[in-house]
């Protein structure tokens, strides 16, 4: 991302979320980090790099199934963030995953160093030359698999953001940080292929989306940890904010289930070899 418009994905308050939040987020997160780990399939003794890896995901889910004999990279601009990923990978009893603080722009590694590259929900705020480093560290013949979000028009993100947007008017996000850009069918498979992938596939698919806790929470945790969004819900005027709060909740209850809020999830699956 440009300087201009880089965001502060390690501010204190979303560290603080994280970690509060970080077994219902893991949990509601769950089938989206399983359907990008079945859609690399990862294989024992394989060497994997998992791009703006936060708080660990996948880079766990795939840690557990490259034993034995592989090894886990999970590499973000927050070191904060991948602490929180190193003490869920060691009460997991992991050995076999290690963190790395750096730029996607600019990853520490020598060419064709990796057997598999993964990110979940990182690829929308990745740059062409993000893609780049991340098909120059594969080894030849080797994948890099993603998964992003598809369009804005979904339950999770119209009964939260989409009500700060009619409060707040303007852009949702700054350019180049909307976490729906890829959610046109193709566009994926265009940055993939503007960036030297080949062999590029893409699906669409609608997933299980659930928070495991009342509407009051999600919002909570969405507030904090929706980093795009954070400059418009800043637009809002503090005179609004109850009226907001309360016409959130009454849209993100509507998808309430047995003390769950179940949203599903509409993602891309999208993958580039390097040939």
């Amino acid at each position: 991302m440009n300087a201009s418009t880089k965001l502060d994905w390690g501010s204190s308050y979303r560290l603080i979320a994280a970690d509060k939040w970080k077994a219902k987020s893991a949990a509601m997160g769950r089938d989206v980090t399983e359907a990008l780990v079945e859609y690399a399939q990862p294989r024992a003794g394989m060497k994997i790099l998992d791009l703006a890896s936060g708080t660990g995901e996948p880079a766990i889910s795939l840690a557990s199934r490259v034993e034995p004999g592989g090894q886990v990279t999970a590499l973000d601009l927050s070191a904060e963030l991948l602490e929180i990923a190193a003490e869920r990978a060691r009460e997991r009893k992991l050995a076999n995953l290690t963190i790395k603080q750096a730029d996607a722009r600019k990853i520490p590694f020598p060419d064709d160093s990796f057997d598999l590259v993964t990110s979940r929900f990182g690829v929308m705020f990745f740059q062409t030359k993000a893609l780049q480093e991340a098909r120059r560290v594969l080894k030849p013949g080797a994948r890099a698999c993603f998964v992003a979000w598809g369009p804005f028009e979904q339950p999770f993100w119209l009964s939260m953001m989409g009500v700060v947007h009619e409060y707040a008017g303007g852009e949702r996000t700054a350019p180049g940080q909307d976490p729906c850009r890829y959610g046109q069918p193709g566009s994926l498979s265009g940055a993939l292929r503007e960036a030297g992938f080949q062999q590029i596939e893409e699906a669409t698919k609608t997933l299980p989306w659930t928070w495991p806790g009342p509407a009051e929470e999600v919002w909570e945790q969405a507030q904090a940890m929706s980093t795009p969004f954070l400059p418009m819900i800043k637009r809002v005027p503090v005179e609004k904010w109850e009226e907001l709060n309360r016409e959130v909740l009454e849209s993100v209850g509507q998808y309430a289930d047995g003390g769950s809020i179940k949203f599903g999830a509409v993602v891309v699956l999208a993958s580039g070899t390097k040939t």
